[in-house]
């Protein structure tokens, strides 16, 4: 009688949402980092991935060559992100190992965050909040934690994707004007429909209220907001970033909201995260979340079952649906 053949192994680095567990435990053996608050350090990765067959992770664990070297068997890499910077997919390429991500799930959430930042940045309501809670409220006045309006104002997107286009969408509501920068143009009834115009990005700079930036981080996109983008904004505009910490350089961003060369930003990803500019941290200006833009329960569940999907498909001997190096899974 043949030898039952053997489940895959698949490491995960970090504690998910369980639905996305139960669906790997259906078809695999799962190892999974115990602790759900802490992050795996790469040596931490590389020391227990040896004999596994497949690699579930986050955007927190960087996944080199040294890494993926630790298991030379190693049939995919699933990262539960939409962004997949932290993984060298040349050297899976390489390797023929398919990497995955998890798009489209986390457009609507993404976008209605990027709307609470630029919210609580204009309306000064994190700042009202610690003001109020300092026991500093004694009653209304009128120049008090005065900010700027939003509605009829202009809005500037920056990458003109999935996310972009919900958070023009968005606009619509508070009846903005739209500009957009892209390396690719929308088509004329998209631009219609949420009211957008195509510019450079210098004339988005120089006429946007409220920038807000939606680009993948790419070499190309590294510090595009930086002091001399910053210098183009008006002093009354607000900078928002859902994206990508390291597409504003930090530094250049705190000079122009510690001198009021801009009214403020609302930032959920920094350059060096976890850890942030201490300036940051000083200005009443800024508003700072925890990289939380997805953190919805209906959402992150989407998104851990979207990667554990990728693994099952890998494992079934199919395609997976969201292969990010399609060159590694031709018609087989």
């Amino acid at each position: 009688m043949a030898e039952p053949t053997p489940r895959p192994r698949v490491l995960v680095t970090q504690r998910v949402p369980q639905p996305a567990l139960d669906l790997l435990h259906t078809f695999a053996e799962v190892d999974l980092n115990p602790d759900p608050d802490r992050i795996w350090s790469k040596e931490e990765v590389i020391a227990r991935l040896p004999g596994h067959d497949a690699l579930y992770c986050l955007l927190t664990n960087p996944i080199d060559a040294t890494v993926m070297d630790a298991a030379p068997g190693l049939k995919i890499i699933a990262n539960m992100a939409v962004g997949f910077n932290n993984i060298d997919v040349a050297a899976a390429t390489s390797r023929g190992i398919p990497v995955t991500n998890t798009p489209g799930v986390l457009t609507d959430t993404t976008a209605d965050f990027a709307w609470a930042l630029l919210l609580a940045a204009g309306r000064r309501v994190a700042e009202a909040d610690r003001f109020t809670r300092a026991g500093k409220f004694h009653g209304w006045g009128p120049m008090m934690l005065m900010g700027g309006d939003i509605a009829g104002k202009t809005l500037g997107v920056v990458g003109f994707g999935r996310i972009g286009r919900a958070v023009a969408e968005r606009a619509q509501g508070f009846h903005m004007r739209v500009l957009y920068f892209d390396s690719y143009r929308a088509d004329a009834e998209t631009e219609r429909q949420l009211n957008a115009t195509s510019v450079d990005l210098d004339t988005l700079l120089a006429e946007s209220d409220f920038v807000t930036l939606h680009v993948n981080y790419t070499p190309e996109t590294h510090h595009l907001i930086d002091a001399p983008q910053l210098a183009k904004m008006k002093p009354t505009a607000y900078l928002i970033n859902t994206a990508r910490g390291a597409v504003i350089h930090e530094s250049a961003l705190v000079a122009a909201l510690r001198d009021g060369q801009i009214a403020g930003a609302g930032l959920d990803v920094y350059e060096d995260e976890p850890v942030i500019d201490p300036g940051l941290l000083a200005l009443e200006n800024a508003v700072l979340a925890p990289h939380i833009a997805s953190a919805s329960v209906e959402t992150r569940t989407a998104m851990a079952l979207t990667a554990a999907e990728n693994v099952q498909a890998v494992f079934a001997g199919r395609r997976p649906p969201n292969i990010v190096n399609p060159e590694v899974w031709p018609d087989r």
